[in-house]
């Protein structure tokens, strides 16, 4: 998803503001981009949330039996670049939102 989504936004960053472009249909195709990003930004954050509440749960549970120390460790080992994704997604997201918004904006 990453690699498709830079392959993208250089193609959007490269393509917006061509006088030869049909900004509609490039708007139209941005908007329904975005819904599939936005689907995939929602799972990651479904999956990156649940991560972090197992993660807390596991660190409560080291009061309980020590051994968990290790089932907090890969939770955590996870977590982190789950929140990483999060945020490049997020990040890119807002950005196809300020194209989107050029695009509509200097069409009217």
């Amino acid at each position: 998803m990453k690699k498709e989504m830079k392959k993208y936004l250089q193609y959007i960053e490269n393509t917006y503001q061509k006088t030869d472009v049909d900004k509609e249909q490039l708007a139209q195709e941005l908007y329904k981009r975005i819904g599939f990003y936005q689907h995939e930004r929602l799972i990651h954050l479904i999956v990156t949330m649940s991560f972090g509440v197992f993660f807390l749960l596991s660190l409560l549970l080291i009061t309980v039996n020590i051994s968990f120390v290790i089932l907090s460790v890969l939770f955590l080992v996870l977590l982190v670049p789950y929140i990483a994704h999060y945020y490049f997604l997020e990040n890119s997201v807002q950005k196809l939102y300020t194209y989107y918004y050029f695009l509509t904006e200097n069409n009217n």
